[in-house]
């Protein structure tokens, strides 16, 4: 069974439905808030895409997607999408959207290689955005002000639901703290790895949103895998929060501003994934029929687990665990939906 952590003295609250109530609260305050505050329009967005078209995200590129043909569609083969990382910028040039309009979109996925954890799940749920930005934007400066604008939006949600729900206590933070992947080694450099390196700083800051995510460190390694296609590694990052109830960090978002022809390339060289300039999502972008964009996902479950104080993401969304899990949690007063 993978690690599962059961906080002391903790218990499920047994009345589930409260629960899904909270979720919807949390849920439509921060997309109308979000949406206000990004300037982003709600569009739908396809659970598959067909294998050829390079649109699915290929993660850390070690994921196998669900994939599957469709015999009434001569037998093409389809992919779950991971999440909509290349597509919305495809979909932002389709639907004609203007110079900084943006789109956002409920992501529902099946990551199959997934292993289930107290916040992982083989069923993925987040909110999918993408904004359309100016070559001149693709800077430091343009990034941290797109997450500050994202930070407020949540610190918001924390005091709405602070007058929503009695006695409950803010848990984020009035500011956010910026901190580069390489600066994250050099301020914790003895931590055994990474994760442990993301704790610390979120023990220390209580939010962090960590930088440069996919390229070599000084220590000849990366903090973390990232597909080479679609975050400019130099200009993305992940909003991160400490989590009290498990005493650990916590991904709530992964962002970035997006490669450009010139980035691609590269990106795609150091990774030796230069066959993937074959695909025609690779062809539009190099060819520069794509608009230059920022964007990113927010996971749904992630933030009602952090928000709601939730010691397993189960007990927020509805999805599939192993039964030594279930049993588990079951024997530690632990309910799922």
């Amino acid at each position: 069974m993978s690690k599962l952590r059961i906080p002391e003295n903790y218990q499920s609250d047994k009345n589930l439905y409260k629960t899904q109530l909270l979720i919807k609260e949390i849920k439509d305050f921060f997309q109308i808030n979000l949406s206000n505050n990004l300037n982003l329009k709600r569009v739908s967005a396809p659970l598959f895409v067909e294998n050829s078209t390079g649109l699915n995200d290929n993660l850390s590129g070690v994921e196998v997607p669900v994939s599957f043909t469709l015999p009434e569609a001569d037998n093409k083969s389809c992919e779950i999408v991971h999440s909509l990382a290349k597509w919305k910028r495809y979909a932002l040039k389709e639907y004609n959207f203007a110079m900084y309009e943006g789109l956002y979109t409920d992501m529902n996925a099946i990551r199959r290689c997934e292993i289930p954890d107290n916040t992982h799940s083989f069923y993925v749920d987040q909110w999918d955005w993408e904004k359309i930005i100016k070559e001149e934007d693709r800077n430091i400066e343009y990034l941290k002000a797109t997450v500050l604008t994202i930070f407020n939006t949540l610190r918001a949600l924390d005091e709405y639901l602070c007058k929503l729900i009695p006695k409950r206590l803010k848990l984020l933070p009035n500011d956010i703290k910026f901190i580069t992947s390489q600066e994250l080694l050099d301020e914790f450099p003895d931590a055994k790895d990474s994760m442990e390196r993301e704790k610390l700083a979120c023990e220390k800051y209580k939010a962090i949103f960590l930088m440069q995510i996919g390229k070599e460190l000084s220590n000849n390694k990366i903090h973390d895998m990232r597909a080479p296609d679609y975050d400019d590694w130099e200009l993305n990052g992940d909003i991160i929060v400490y989590n009290p109830v498990l005493d650990e960090q916590l991904e709530l978002s992964s962002m970035g501003i997006r490669v450009n022809k010139e980035t691609l390339k590269k990106q795609l060289k150091i990774s030796n994934c230069e066959d993937r300039m074959k695909l025609d999502y690779h062809k539009m972008l190099a060819e520069g029929k794509l608009p230059q964009t920022i964007g990113g996902g927010i996971g749904q479950s992630r933030l009602c687990m952090f928000f709601l104080q939730k010691a397993h993401i189960g007990e927020v969304q509805v999805s599939y665990w192993p039964k030594e899990m279930l049993d588990e949690l079951r024997k530690n007063s632990i309910t799922l939906l």
